[in-house]
């Protein structure tokens, strides 16, 4: 299936060649689709990315591995020109229509105040917990974005916020301080995201949130409530994408993507409880449920959702690794297991086979009709 923009940009061609628009409208509709299709992705954009990050780190490594030679007063005008010549020179690229190389140029100058943070706390002797001072990062790169709109710094602050929830949950190799605060900073973040368009921030939130319910059970190891609030959550965001798409889309934010996050969301509880139940009987009942849940989406909303379909296969088989690894130290007839496994790959595959062909019969002849 494919994407949303690719989908309304055909069917605007379409209706411009039937004469029911005219060119001007056509390009106002395929300028707003852009514009709220939360961003395409080409290779271009991600190469400026790459080159962004790269640019980054080696001024910040050059300048770590000449700072005795710069006198201090040069260190700090050297870290706030980088900042101002990023965010200055990232602007002016995005309105020449530069968009990928002015997000590149906002992340370069992001880095440059985080790398401010630390090295001038070095410069003059300054105390204090490396956690709050990526805290700090990130609601300076937050502020970027919001002033900025620019979803790229979104991203970079909400992998920022995953950072700092780590660093708090582990201070002292140990699950002691997991910051429930977190929540907050990640639904403050996440209605950011609307602001700037970032569905990649939104995803990356979305996934820290799993990480930290498998932090929050592994603190305490004293009952499933957690993961299974998250197993309850995915699977309430599956039922309301499906019988209201329109409205779960447009709330959430995440598009046609949000069935594959809510079954992402569920396999992770699934996977917190099949985790904790290992070396145990009970291990079999979370992996029946989750290769349930599997299919149960793959016949819900496999048909009209490839991102889904996929992420459902590539699901299936890592649950079928992990119940072999499992099972394989107790198994009498290791055999046994790989002809079982292998009858259930096979039919597996003719399965997929033949809903593929079904799917793509079946969009053949709406493609006709609409003809």
């Amino acid at each position: 299936m494919a994407s949303y923009l690719t989908n309304i940009k055909r069917d605007i061609s379409r209706w411009r060649e039937a004469g029911l628009i005219d060119a001007e409208t056509a390009r106002a509709l395929s300028l707003d689709a852009e514009r709220n299709s939360g961003g395409s992705v080409s290779f271009g954009s991600v190469l400026a990315m790459m080159a962004a990050a790269l640019f980054a780190a080696a001024v910040l490594i050059f300048v770590a591995a000449n700072w005795e030679e710069f006198p201090r007063l040069a260190r700090v005008a050297m870290l706030f020109s980088l900042i101002l010549a990023g965010y200055a020179g990232g602007a002016a690229l995005k309105l020449s229509g530069r968009e990928a190389a002015g997000e590149g140029a906002w992340l370069v100058a992001a880095a440059g105040f985080g790398a401010s943070i630390a090295l001038i706390a070095q410069i003059y002797h300054m105390s204090g917990d490396e956690a709050e001072a990526v805290l700090v990062w990130c609601a300076g790169t937050a502020l970027a974005a919001a002033m900025l709109r620019s979803g790229a710094l979104t991203a970079g602050a909400a992998l920022l916020a995953g950072a700092w929830m780590l660093m708090k949950a582990s201070e002292g190799w140990a699950l002691h301080g997991l910051p429930l605060s977190y929540l907050a900073l990640a639904a403050a973040l996440y209605a950011l995201s609307f602001w700037t368009r970032s569905v990649l921030a939104r995803h990356l939130l979305l996934l820290s949130l799993y990480l930290f319910v498998f932090l929050f059970y592994w603190r305490d190891e004293s009952s499933f409530a957690a993961p299974l609030l998250l197993i309850a959550a995915a699977v309430a965001a599956f039922v309301v994408a499906r019988l209201h798409p329109a409205g779960a889309r447009r709330v959430s934010g995440l598009g046609a993507e949000l069935p594959v996050q809510a079954l992402a969301g569920f396999l992770a509880g699934i996977g917190i409880i099949q985790i904790a139940l290992t070396d145990k009987p009970d291990f079999v009942y979370p992996t029946v449920a989750a290769f349930a849940g599997i299919v149960a989406a793959l016949l819900v909303e496999g048909r009209d959702n490839r991102a889904l379909r996929w992420f459902a296969y590539a699901a299936f088989a890592f649950n079928l690794c992990f119940l072999y690894v499992v099972m394989l130290g107790t198994m009498m007839d290791t055999a046994a297991f790989f002809l079982l496994a292998g009858l259930t790959l096979s039919a597996l595959a003719w399965l997929i086979a033949r809903f593929e062909r079904r799917i793509a019969a079946d969009e053949k002849a709406l493609a006709g009709g609409a003809a």
